[in-house]
């Protein structure tokens, strides 16, 4: 499950920009791990090729675009599907936070935690996810993303009226990656099928204003 955090009112708190520093460091000693993996497996490439494409944030995606381009598989999910996935031959687990200590931590932070594309979330809290709205709510949760690339008009209107119910702010973004989600365009989502007013925003403000006000 992915999570949000917008800082619509000042820069996040020193301790959530801490915080965050230790989640890169832990990204960056897993990488080290990765490579010597994908080394044990026989392919051939270095750390520094993998950083020069990801800079200072480093991940999966710029692994499997050295691995595709090097010519140990033919697509990014061939990459994905057989060293980098979860469950593939090279896998390796990385220190994660859980759901609830982010929620926590963005809003220690001043910021505002949203549930990120609802549609991508676990099949039981997908078709079922009143129960995991009221625990998130309860340790913190203000806002659900109505809007996204992969929402069709129906899980809209289901992530819209949830958002009523549970009196959450509406939040909404193309999810665009660049080369690693080709399909995305900025800010206009799947073949144009995006398109957020500039009001979204200022309603996230306003909403954020109120709750910290009550």
């Amino acid at each position: 499950m992915h999570l949000l955090g917008y800082f619509l009112q000042a820069p996040a708190a020193p301790q959530f920009r801490e915080w965050i520093r230790g989640h890169q460091e832990s990204r960056r000693e897993r990488n080290r791990k990765l490579i010597a993996k994908l080394n044990s497996l026989g392919v051939d490439i270095s750390l520094e090729e993998v950083q020069a494409l990801g800079k200072h944030l480093t991940g999966r995606p710029h692994f499997a675009k050295v691995l595709l381009r090097k010519g140990y598989v033919k697509t990014n999910q061939e990459a994905f599907d057989r060293y980098l996935a979860d469950n593939a031959s090279a896998s390796v687990e990385r220190d994660e936070p859980e759901l609830v200590e982010g929620v926590r931590r963005i809003r220690d932070g001043g910021g505002l935690p949203s549930l990120a594309h609802p549609v991508r979330l676990p099949v039981r809290d997908r078709a079922s996810p009143e129960a995991l709205l009221g625990t998130l709510i309860d340790n913190g949760l203000q806002g659900i993303e109505v809007y996204h690339s992969e929402h069709s008009p129906e899980d809209t209107a289901l992530y819209k009226e949830l958002a009523a119910q549970f009196q959450l702010i509406e939040t909404g973004g193309s999810d665009y990656h660049g080369d690693n989600k080709p399909s995305i365009r900025l800010g206009t989502g799947k073949g144009g099928n995006l398109h957020l007013h500039y009001s979204l925003l200022e309603n996230m403000r306003r909403g954020v204003a109120e709750m910290t006000a009550r």
